[in-house]
């Protein structure tokens, strides 16, 4: 019989979750790459908008579909720090350096907060690798605006390309969980499940 440690964090309907945060980081992504207009304030707004929608509604999402209160109070944490740095973007009047400020620190909190989250649950869920992934990639992100050399242009871009290589990475993570999980509906039964004698 598994113990509440060694079970999998998230629910069955948990592949939600990727996909919507997917989808929600693809749309700025987008905007980003058809707008001629990737000036700081641009960075800030598109930033800001995607950070408080995202933050919001995945972080009800996560809530919901996962179970274990450390888990789930490190998806909270994310939720929150990512709404927070939103509304800082789209309310407090500042250029360029204050968007590599703001977009690193906000990547280093729930970047190494998801690695976390996924090096804690390796090997009891598939969905860990993704959250290792992603948060490995959005750590890198800290590093890359804390190193950058201070031009609007680079940064939306490369915020831009953030929002895409995730989005679409994302997607794929969450519908993979989806098939994973119909595939085992229909036959044997998921790994570190076992029958209760």
């Amino acid at each position: 019989m598994a113990t509440a440690r060694d079970a999998a964090p998230e629910r069955p309907h948990y592949w939600v979750v990727p996909v919507v945060r997917g989808l929600l980081a693809i749309v700025p992504a987008a905007a980003i790459t058809f707008s001629q207009n990737h000036s700081a304030g641009f960075g800030l707004i598109v930033f800001g908008a995607w950070a408080v929608v995202s933050g919001l509604v995945v972080g009800a999402l996560s809530l919901r579909l996962l179970d274990g209160r450390g888990i789930r109070s490190l998806f909270a944490i994310i939720a929150v720090v990512t709404v927070v740095a939103g509304l800082l973007a789209l309310t407090v009047p500042g250029g360029l350096p204050f968007l590599l400020y703001l977009v690193s620190v906000w990547a280093a909190v729930t970047g190494f907060v998801e690695l976390y989250a996924g090096l804690r649950t390796r090997g009891r869920s598939p969905v860990a690798r993704d959250w290792i992934a992603v948060g490995a990639f959005t750590a890198l992100l800290a590093l890359v605006f804390l190193l950058l050399p201070p031009d609007a242009v680079t940064a939306v871009g490369l915020l831009g390309g953030y929002l895409v290589i995730v989005g679409v990475f994302l997607v794929i993570g969450g519908l993979s969980l989806k098939w994973a999980a119909n595939q085992t509906a229909d036959g044997a039964p998921a790994a570190g499940t076992e029958q209760q004698s």
